[in-house]
């Protein structure tokens, strides 16, 4: 079995599995990274989305073969202590429900304001295509403006 190396939340990892392994079971049976959801297994849902370089992608999607030396960041690494403006947000605001596709919208949420500080509701919900079973969607444009509101305030 193969042994890779992987550059998540800014440290370098470790694992062996299967080189078809999706990156979202390598990060939650290998390394113990478990905010990271299964929802759907074929990218559709978005309960798994990490950053990949920066960018959202579905983790549920990409075999561990593929990561090679890009950067992972999963919801454990969006913020050290939980006090990123969109997490302070999200409690503010009171977004989650049943919570199980929170990490994977916040994921996205924060690849979103780091592409477009100030987005418009359209923006946001053009970038934001993770489903919410519970209809938090009003919660968390909401919760997105206002964590754009704080970063502008600093």
């Amino acid at each position: 079995m193969p042994k890779y190396a992987l550059s998540v939340n800014g440290k370098t990892l470790s694992a062996e599995a299967d080189a078809d392994t999706p990156l979202l079971w390598v990060l939650r049976d290998h390394l113990n990274l478990v905010g990271t959801k299964f929802g759907c297994g074929v990218g559709q849902c978005g309960a798994c989305t990490v950053h990949f370089n920066g960018n959202p992608i579905r983790s549920c999607s990409i075999p561990v073969s593929a990561v090679g030396n890009n950067k992972i960041v999963t919801i454990e690494g969006l913020s050290e202590n939980g006090d990123h403006p969109l997490q302070m947000a999200w409690k503010e605001l009171d977004v989650s429900q049943c919570g199980y596709c929170q990490a994977g919208q916040l994921m996205a949420a924060a690849a979103l304001l780091k592409q477009t500080p100030n987005p418009t509701d359209q923006q946001i919900d053009a970038a934001i295509t993770n489903i919410c079973r519970c209809g938090t969607q009003v919660r968390i444009r909401k919760a997105i403006h206002r964590a754009a509101q704080q970063v502008h305030a600093k």
